[in-house]
């Protein structure tokens, strides 16, 4: 015979473990990630991405792309 598991039935159940965060904004959050950014370009005299907004069909392009501006990034400055 198997016994019944004992259960307290005063007991209070919560429905969470811990305490929820606060999310951070995004728009502050994208602007501190642009100035360390900019940052390290002046730190490293550095600028192997072009700037503004870069805009392909697919991720394939997009890829292709960036390995083109990472190998022209590495090529000597005549």
């Amino acid at each position: 015979m198997l016994k019944q598991p004992f259960i307290n039935v005063e007991e209070k159940i919560d429905r969470f473990v811990g305490k929820r965060t606060k999310t951070p904004e995004g728009w502050k959050a994208g602007m501190q990630m642009q100035a360390a950014g900019l940052e390290f370009h002046k730190a490293f005299k550095h600028r192997w991405l072009a700037g503004g907004v870069h805009r392909f069909k697919t991720h394939e392009e997009a890829d292709a792309w960036m390995i083109k501006m990472l190998v022209r990034s590495g090529m000597a400055k005549t």
